[in-house]
């Protein structure tokens, strides 16, 4: 959490109150939840808010355990605090008959922080790899749990909006890559390098299995600085281990989708992979 400013200190560590109507939360009505400024504890729920007309935002019920009712200083009233750091809020009032809960929190706007609720959008990040037939790599990267996207194309070449011709007259410089869009709260851009690894020799230089030609070679094209350090250090594992590795790790350029009839080849053929499959290597 933030510092607290000198308006923030003044009503929370001294008990201090804002003046009504001014708080930016009195007419607030997003869906969401209210924690409390100083440490962040969830105090109330949005669905538990409703216009008192007092001036202060209203709540008729908090979040089990979250506030600590204590006597005022001026004998009269019931003060509430957050009950993990003991913050100032405000104060509740009850007999008011206001809604069903019959029960009034009274909440200073400054005391509280407002988290919307709803899922947060993820952040997605792409990979690209090329190890051979595209069709090859596809089939055996797609079903990795946290990957949103896969798709055939090409990369690593001059041409832009090459064909598939083009690129295998050698004359592009493109290879064949698959471009991933993944997840990484769901898989990591490493467990995606070393499935792309078990599934090629990346040992062979000049193509892949009966496939020969530079639009085949092993390469990754990395899209952020980390990538290019993890790919770089599972490159020198596998060389420690014995593998003469000759991937080519390089920063990602523009990549072009390959026609519709190369994308998803092997689950709309029945086919199978032909050059690829799976060899424990990590």
């Amino acid at each position: 959490m933030k510092p607290l400013n000198e308006e923030e200190q003044r009503v929370i560590l001294h008990k201090g109150t804002e003046a009504p109507f001014s708080g930016k939360y009195y007419r607030h009505k997003a869906a969401g939840t209210y924690l409390c400024r100083r440490c962040g504890a969830p105090l109330f729920d949005s669905k538990d808010k409703f216009n008192s007309g007092c001036g202060w935002p209203s709540f008729d019920a908090e979040i089990a355990g979250a506030v600590r009712r204590v006597a005022d200083a001026d004998g009269e009233r019931t003060e509430i605090v957050c009950a993990k750091c003991g913050g100032h809020l405000g104060h509740v009032f009850e007999g008011e008959r206001m809604t069903p809960k019959n029960t009034r929190y009274c909440v200073n706007s400054v005391s509280v922080l407002f988290k919307p609720s709803g899922k947060a959008k993820e952040k997605l990040e792409t990979a690209i790899f090329a190890g051979g037939c595209f069709w090859g790599v596809e089939h055996l990267m797609k079903d990795v749990a946290g990957i949103v996207s896969i798709e055939a194309g090409y990369t690593g070449g001059h041409r832009r909006h090459p064909t598939y011709e083009e690129v295998c007259s050698h004359l592009t410089g493109h290879a064949e890559a698959v471009r991933i869009v993944f997840n990484p709260q769901r898989v990591s851009f490493q467990t995606l390098a070393k499935r792309f690894f078990e599934i090629h020799d990346p040992t062979q230089l000049g193509g892949q299995g009966p496939d020969w030609g530079e639009q085949y070679r092993s390469e990754i094209f990395y899209t952020t600085p980390d990538q290019k350090q993890i790919a770089e250090q599972l490159v020198e594992e596998l060389r420690q281990k014995g593998f003469p590795v000759v991937t080519r790790i390089t920063r990602a350029g523009d990549f072009w989708p390959a026609e519709a009839y190369h994308q998803h080849y092997y689950r709309r053929t029945g086919k199978k992979p032909y050059c690829h499959h799976r060899v424990k290597r990590f």
